[in-house]
């Protein structure tokens, strides 16, 4: 599994996000230009997974977010902490919308 999450961007709207399941895993939440803003995650609390989560962030989504990507994983915690970590040496912050994380807080890795 690569370390960053390369998958295409889906247009984040109610029919995209009405054919999700509700899988436990992580996702990412972008503008037009495919700059991430926010990585979050569904986790075992999450009502509906995946698809509770990002019916949440169409009802409420942080500004600019216009499309999203998932990745089924039940390590969703472990795989959450990876993005954001890979997204921290890659841009040296956390996405503008990840106000709920400590920079401090989360460790360092350097993928390849």
């Amino acid at each position: 599994m690569a370390v960053r999450l390369d998958k295409s961007w889906i247009p984040l709207n109610d029919e995209n996000v009405a054919k999700l399941a509700a899988h436990l895993g992580v996702y990412q939440l972008a503008n037009d230009d495919g700059e991430i803003l926010y990585i979050g995650m569904a986790g075992a609390r999450s009502l509906f997974g995946l698809k509770g989560e990002l019916k949440t962030a169409l009802e409420e989504p942080p500004a600019g977010v216009t499309q999203f990507r998932i990745e089924v994983n039940m390590s969703y915690r472990t795989r959450r902490l990876e993005l954001l970590q890979t997204y921290m040496h890659d841009h040296g912050e956390l996405p503008a919308a990840n106000t709920d994380i400590d920079a401090n807080s989360i460790g360092r890795l350097r993928p390849g």
